[in-house]
């Protein structure tokens, strides 16, 4: 990952647009359709209107009018304070003025520290030395939020899909058990399928996200741009889906290796609203300020990538319809030129065969030596893993050596060989598969029959 020296530009975007307002947000019914708007601005130049688009759901017809979404207005500005990020990220305003809602001090406490965690990846990669005090003060009138009110839940479930292994097992997991139902943003051929695998074929929530076209704009002309906490934003458009669907429950596909950071003694992780921290904080806001029967939580927390891996490894129905893939996502391709790629098949390796590999990449990406790099990243070789949703450093060294010795006797690929010769192999090459397959991590908000579902099919005892 090559680091940018935009510390400058920070500085002159902060001095040149010194205050960043969320103005407003509205909503309305379009042929069946919940259409939000936000409006962002920022100096006298500056106007961002993002918009989102509910698709319509029977099970949403209870809501489908001005009475019915008032009711949910509270949870409207909260996906306005959560989409905020994105569009702010572009000037770095020192001051946030929030007009259309209220903050206590608590509630900003909770979004100044999702907000600076969430962007530890873009400062760490413009090379701006921020701080989480100085970075970004809010100014919203300090009232306490009204949490909703006269919505009843029943114990059914919420599974967002990305169209990643990690959703398929969750899934697989809980179809069978309980009343679920996808939740899919900005559907693409990956999530379509694997929900119509799951069953779910054109029963399933959607939602379509519209970027501004004029945050594009200033993409097009060089202001700050880099990542933002996208699994956090997922968070608060889930809840509105339970919400308006009256289910209690979201289950999350989110694992413990999520909490790895990913710049080697840095608070500087990619994953940062995948992580246990950021669920225990989420857990704890939606129950002060939005709804106390609200459950977030992720199925897969007491579960590491390896483990997931072995699981998937089992779902063959989706095999050839999975993407991990973030640079291939728009065309529904594995590109297997990108870190994430080979990520993917390397945690796989260990429980699906070269040959099976390749019918799903259609290619060997262990015998890809233009990808020795993010090998290294991967490994821990160098101290930034890929800025990629990934597993531990330590998951990727085991499945590497583990993998290395089901070529016995057959000559090994390119990056198997060059891998053999680190000491990362004469050091994992000694650990058991078998026994990192059998953790688990009780810092996880499961509940008991959760708990023994995803324990039984691990054969965790």
């Amino acid at each position: 990952m090559q680091i940018k020296n935009n510390g400058s530009l920070y500085e002159r975007l902060r001095n040149k647009y010194p205050v960043f307002v969320f103005e407003s947000y509205t909503y309305k019914i379009i042929n069946g359709d919940i259409h939000i708007q936000f409006k962002y601005t920022a100096g006298d130049d500056i106007v961002m209107e993002p918009c989102t688009v509910i698709k319509n759901n029977a099970e949403y017809a209870h809501f489908l009018s001005a009475r019915g979404l008032q009711q949910l207005d509270t949870l409207f500005f909260q996906l306005g304070m959560v989409e905020l990020i994105s569009y702010w990220k572009a000037v770095c305003s020192p001051i946030v003025k929030i007009k259309p809602g209220s903050l206590d001090e608590k509630a900003v406490r909770f979004w100044k520290k999702l907000y600076f965690n969430g962007l530890g990846e873009f400062f760490y990669v413009n090379g701006i030395n921020a701080s989480e005090d100085g970075f970004m003060q809010i100014e919203a009138p300090c009232d306490k939020q009204k949490p909703l009110q006269d919505i009843v839940f029943s114990s059914k479930t919420i599974v967002p899909v990305g169209g990643g292994k990690d959703s398929v097992v969750t899934l697989e997991a809980l179809r069978t058990q309980e009343d679920i139902k996808p939740l899919i943003i900005n559907p693409r051929g990956a999530t379509l399928e694997c929900a119509q695998k799951a069953g779910f074929e054109n029963n399933f929530f959607e939602i379509s996200r519209t970027i501004s076209p004029a945050l594009l704009d200033l993409n097009a002309r060089g202001f700050l741009n880099g990542h933002t906490p996208f699994s956090a934003m997922l968070a608060f458009y889930s809840l509105l889906a339970a919400c308006l669907s009256g289910r209690k429950n979201i289950a999350l596909s989110n694992e413990s290796s999520a909490d790895e950071s990913t710049v080697r003694g840095m608070n500087v992780n990619h994953q940062y609203s995948k992580s246990l921290e950021f669920e225990s904080d989420f857990r704890n806001y939606v129950a002060e300020y939005i709804h106390k029967e609200l459950n977030y939580y992720s199925f897969l927390r007491p579960v590491t990538e390896l483990q997931i891996a072995s699981l998937f490894a089992q779902c063959e129905p989706y095999h050839t319809s999975f993407k991990s893939c973030n640079a291939g996502s728009k065309q529904n391709v594995w590109c297997c030129n990108c870190a994430k790629c080979l990520f993917t098949y390397i945690i796989l390796s260990p429980f699906i065969s070269s040959d099976g590999l390749e019918k799903i990449y259609g290619e060997n990406l262990l015998n890809k030596e233009s990808l020795l790099d993010y090998l290294q990243e991967l490994c821990g070789m160098k101290p930034t893993k890929p800025f990629e949703c990934v597993g531990t450093v330590d998951e990727v060294n085991l499945s590497l050596a583990y993998t290395a010795g089901l070529y016995e006797g057959r000559e090994l690929p390119a990056l198997l060989k060059y891998y053999v010769q680190t000491p990362q192999y004469a050091r994992y090459r000694r650990m058991s598969l078998q026994s990192a397959l059998q953790q688990w991590n009780k810092a996880h908000f499961l509940n008991k029959d959760a708990e023994k579902l995803l324990k039984t099919w691990l054969k965790i005892k």
